[in-house]
């Protein structure tokens, strides 16, 4: 039996496949163990093997170019046009192998162990960071039902709430106190655990090329080992298509009256990447628009003609091609961009 593709609906337990030869004809369905897949695919050497990029699709890919087959991931959306009437998970298997040879087919890289690694790290950091949120706004609605407002911003919650739990406070019964400390006490854990995630990516961004990212204005060891994580190494950088485009930081056009017309960014791509630029762009955006550089002055004209907003999101799509370039380059970002305040 001549394979040349073969199309993988990723399940929990079970996995469709189809395989097509080289005319695009289904030569075979079959529906497979996820344990059993490996063996399956290994009968056909030297086959495409396609998926979409899902979860487990990356270790699963690892493993099939180790058998030396080529591997396509794909985004599920550009798969979905592909799948027939009456959907099911067989048709999408055919659906999967069909788009993928496709001349204009957009692929996903197979990501390594390292990058999975840090993925999972960054994750597991945001999922924390959410857990407090919650915990922060729930104490807000607590002191809130009670007649304690308290301002915008966590450390002045914090410092409130030292002052209100120091003290006889009436508006508070001593269940509510009790349940305040407890939450407190919670909150103060998760603070711990989001510095250790923090302190080990200092040390990945110190041992690792990720430091020359650092040196960027905005970026910081964070937003340099997520970059790594998400795209890969300096040559996968260099392959890539332009980052700030991936990342939805570019402008969407519209002509009106023959003219072009800017709106609002695409939001496409990696929403944890684009959140990181952008908070990290809006950090940085004070100390750069004071200072007598390139970037400064173009940052102050910018400010003198649109919202601050609109100056933060130009700035975290100007420091991802930064990234790009520092990353493909042979050195760190140029200091003198840095160098005078006006």
């Amino acid at each position: 039996m001549d394979v040349a593709v073969i199309g993988i609906d990723l399940g929990k337990n079970a996995c469709s496949v189809a395989g097509m030869d080289a005319g695009g004809v289904v030569v075979f369905r079959k529906r497979v163990n996820r344990a059993d897949l490996v063996d399956l695919v290994r009968k056909h050497p030297g086959s495409v093997v396609a998926m979409e990029a899902c979860c487990g699709a990356h270790h699963l890919g690892r493993l099939f170019a180790e058998a030396g087959h080529e591997v396509r991931l794909m985004s599920p959306e550009y798969v979905r046009p592909y799948v027939k009437a009456q959907k099911n998970d067989d048709r999408d298997a055919e659906a999967i192998a069909e788009a993928t040879t496709r001349p204009t087919m957009r692929f996903v890289p197979v990501k390594s162990q390292a990058q999975s690694d840090l993925q999972s790290l960054h994750r597991g950091r945001e999922r924390l960071v959410g857990d407090r949120t919650a915990l922060i706004n729930h104490l807000r609605a607590l002191l809130l039902e009670r007649g304690l407002v308290v301002a915008k911003g966590r450390s002045k919650l914090k410092k409130d709430l030292a002052e209100v739990l120091a003290g006889p406070s009436p508006e508070l019964s001593p269940r509510i106190r009790t349940a305040v400390e407890q939450l407190v006490d919670d909150w103060a854990r998760l603070d711990a655990r989001i510095k250790a995630f923090d302190e080990e990516f200092v040390a990945i961004a110190r041992a690792d090329a990720t430091m020359r990212l650092s040196t960027i204005p905005g970026i910081g060891p964070i937003n340099a080992t997520a970059l790594v994580a998400a795209v890969g190494n300096a040559e996968a950088f260099a392959r890539g298509r332009d980052l700030a485009a991936w990342l939805g930081l570019v402008p969407r056009q519209m002509t009106t009256g023959g003219k072009p017309r800017l709106l609002g960014i695409s939001k496409r791509g990696n929403r944890y990447l684009r959140k990181n630029l952008v908070h990290g762009a809006r950090a940085v955006l004070p100390g750069l628009a004071v200072r007598d550089t390139p970037l400064g002055r173009w940052l102050r004209d910018l400010l003198a003609r649109q919202h601050k907003n609109v100056v933060v999101v130009a700035l975290a799509n100007k420091l991802a091609r930064i990234c790009r370039a520092v990353l493909t380059g042979d050195r760190g970002f140029a200091e003198e961009l840095m160098a005078r305040k006006v």
